[in-house]
């Protein structure tokens, strides 16, 4: 990505929820949060956020200025990220934005982050999110990063496991017909491909079709009809959990795995046991940040965090680190951000930083969980 014309923004007081108040607003600075904050699969990423806020703030700020979050819930749908991202870009005080975590959200929410002055009111603003795996996010514009891998990552992963620890030969896929979805499908049907093996059945859903649990079955008898040793699921647990379920129901008794959006599956009770999962972040990582990172999140909140959470607090310290540097300039901020490359590198407690021109993390290390107790822990 190249440098951008560092300019000042214009815009006005979007409807926020703050993390802190009273004073005067040169006092603070200002960091968008955007996300389903009020959902499940949203909890890490509101709680991380807060947690690093806290922290920033106990330590005198940034330059003595405390932050504040405007957390702004897009429900995880596509349109009302729209609304998200226009109310944040107006709001002259939001210096960046860390969101959002669904990656149809994050897609239509670029299209306002990265439209050019005078397109949309205000100045563009950086847009970095914790977990938007799409592969098309990689076009969406210089003010979007990610620091999350993307499918083409994450599933070759998935596909290896299965192939090669799980011995698995015939999969069947059933994935949202969404971004995320068909991100999943197309990249584990390639690497399982060149692994040996060969999908049997691949079919898309809509979640709101997921209403009593058997309306994916003909598509799962057909699967069984046809071999299929192993089953994958491209979606987020919610939809995930029912899979699973109708599944075990009607007699498949063979591995379920699942990309990261599965993590929440963690949370599903006995059925939900020894599914697999893919994530580039699992709270046993074998580092001594993350592992301090996880100890903190626990004593506050007594759980523990997932990728998203990790992710959030990763990119709210490379936000304090940026305007420690640059200031509150939105243009001075992103080109900061751009900076962190592969000359670059910062340590963060999910792993390495370092984005390339594009603005996708480099190298960022890929895990296979497997759900154990009621966790998700590293498979061995």
């Amino acid at each position: 990505m190249s440098s951008i014309k560092i300019t000042r923004a214009a815009g006005v007081l979007a409807a926020v929820l703050l993390a802190a108040c009273g004073g005067g607003e040169k006092e603070y600075v200002y960091i968008g949060i955007a996300g389903p904050v009020s959902a499940a699969n949203g909890e890490s990423m509101r709680l991380a956020a807060q947690m690093a806020v806290e922290e920033i703030n106990g330590d005198n700020g940034i330059d003595g200025r405390l932050v504040r979050l405007v957390m702004l819930d897009d429900s995880a749908n596509p349109q009302k990220a729209l609304q998200v991202a226009d109310s944040l870009r107006r709001d002259a005080r939001v210096v960046a934005v860390v969101g959002h975590l669904n990656s149809a959200a994050s897609l239509k929410a670029a299209t306002v982050y990265n439209a050019p002055a005078g397109e949309e009111e205000g100045d563009p603003v950086v847009q970095i999110s914790p977990a938007s795996s799409s592969p098309d996010l990689t076009n969406a514009g210089e003010w979007t990063f990610r620091i999350t891998p993307t499918d083409l990552e994450f599933s070759p992963v998935l596909a290896t496991w299965a192939a090669r620890r799980l011995g698995r030969r015939s999969a069947a896929v059933l994935y949202v017909n969404d971004e995320y979805g068909q991100g999943v499908h197309e990249s584990f049907a390639r690497a399982f491909a060149g692994s040996g093996g060969r999908v049997v059945s691949a079919d898309p859903f809509l979640p709101g079709t997921l209403k009593n649990g058997t309306e994916l079955d003909p598509y799962l008898t057909r699967a069984m009809q046809r071999g299929a040793d192993a089953l994958v699921i491209g979606g987020q647990a919610e939809q995930g959990l029912r899979i699973v379920q109708a599944a075990r129901r009607l007699g498949y008794t063979g591995p379920i795995l699942g990309s990261d959006g599965l993590t929440g599956i963690k949370s599903g009770g006995a059925v939900a046991e020894g599914v697999f999962v893919s994530s580039a972040f699992l709270p046993d990582r074998p580092d001594p940040a993350a592992q301090n990172f996880v100890r903190n999140y626990q004593a506050r909140y007594r759980k523990l965090p997932d990728h998203r959470g990790a992710m959030t607090y990763d990119i709210v310290m490379m936000l304090r680190d940026a305007i420690r540097a640059s200031g509150t300039d939105r243009a001075a901020i992103r080109n900061y951000i751009a900076g962190i490359d592969q000359a670059h590198p910062r340590a963060g407690v999910s792993g390495t930083i370092k984005f390339d021109k594009n603005g996708d993390v480099l190298g960022k290390d890929v895990a296979v969980g497997v759900v154990r107790n009621g966790e998700l822990v590293t498979a061995r």
